[in-house]
């Protein structure tokens, strides 16, 4: 038999960390839900939790990928509420490349779990969280590109319509 060492010892089992995230753009501001199981129902509980982060806004324009809990009835229903102040925005079939959330999960991948083991499950839990509810958010500048290189907010005040 042929025997490898690893540069990082590996840990048994399977434990999962569910989390259904969004990122503004322009702040870095993260919401964030840990969740039993990313469906339908937690994509509702995430829309809600951002209408809820941005009271005086009168839209909020979120890209999604085309996860199928994404486009499911009970999503598509809450959806169809007169008060509903969010658009949906979907992203081109397998295109993560273009999606500000799964950059975002590489990025805190590339500092949370790459050539790093950890011997507790909650001790995983914690750094992670921390990563992108605190670190994140506070060094929006250090990320950003590495978030948004395919989106760029534009300042009305910063640019004109030439006809």
């Amino acid at each position: 038999s042929c025997e490898e060492s690893l540069a990082v010892e590996q840990t048994s089992g399977r434990q999962r960390m569910n989390i259904h995230g969004a990122i503004d753009l322009e702040t870095g501001q993260m919401q964030i839900l840990e969740v039993e199981t990313v469906d339908a129902q937690s994509t509702i509980q995430l829309l809600a939790s951002i209408e809820g982060m941005y009271p005086t806004m009168a839209r909020i324009h979120l890209f999604l990928d085309n996860a199928r809990y994404h486009h499911a009835k009970i999503v598509q229903d809450w959806m169809k509420a007169a008060d509903r102040r969010i658009v949906l925005h979907f992203i081109p079939a397998y295109c993560p490349h273009l999606n500000p959330i799964e950059r975002l999960w590489r990025v805190m991948h590339e500092n949370i779990t790459h050539n790093r083991c950890y011997v507790k499950f909650n001790e995983f839990c914690k750094i992670t969280l921390s990563f992108l509810r605190e670190r994140i958010p506070k060094n929006c500048n250090l990320f950003r590109d590495s978030v948004t290189d395919n989106f760029r907010v534009i300042s009305p005040k910063d640019s004109r319509v030439m006809t």
